[in-house]
């Protein structure tokens, strides 16, 4: 129940401050993503009615852009490049690996809440690809081989933190 009051609040908060600038509704979209970790989807009918929207509309904008997440991320959040540069330098691989040693598809998170998986469309490191991120630390010239080493490490990391 807490964290529905507090989801609430948020949208209303962001709501408040963004609903009167022209084109508002990205930005709302991207202040809730940033503040909540997704869009709840019980916030789209607030969210089109304080834009004279239809829900439609708001439902279509987040589902359009691969960004917005309308359930909670993992505990990490794992971004495998996927623009050309990238492709051409064995990212589809990569992305294979990524889903078999997490056991999720890409937009999936992992049975344990760990990590979430999804695609990225560049992140700016072509001259290096294939490029990923965890936790928006990018890392370049990724092989299967080091793939599980961050994943590993960035398990580690967590299980020392508790």
């Amino acid at each position: 129940m807490e964290n529905t009051l507090a989801a609430t609040a948020a949208v209303r908060a962001v709501l408040v401050r963004r609903m009167d600038e022209p084109g508002a509704l990205l930005p709302i979209l991207h202040d809730l993503q940033d503040t909540l970790g997704h869009i709840p989807p019980d916030a789209v009918q607030e969210i089109a009615g304080a834009l004279n929207l239809s829900r439609a509309e708001v439902h279509g904008v987040i589902t359009y852009y691969h960004h917005f997440r309308t359930e909670p991320a993992g505990r990490h959040v794992v971004r495998i490049c996927r623009a050309e540069a990238c492709q051409a330098m064995g990212a589809d691989d990569l992305l294979a690996h990524a889903q078999q040693r997490l056991g999720c598809a890409a937009h999936g998170t992992t049975k344990d809440g760990a990590f979430t998986l999804e695609p990225a469309f560049c992140l700016g490191l072509c001259a290096s690809s294939p490029a990923m991120a965890i936790d928006d630390e990018p890392h370049a010239r990724m092989t299967p081989h080091a793939f599980d080493a961050l994943i590993h490490e960035t398990q580690g990391l967590q299980e020392s933190k508790r």
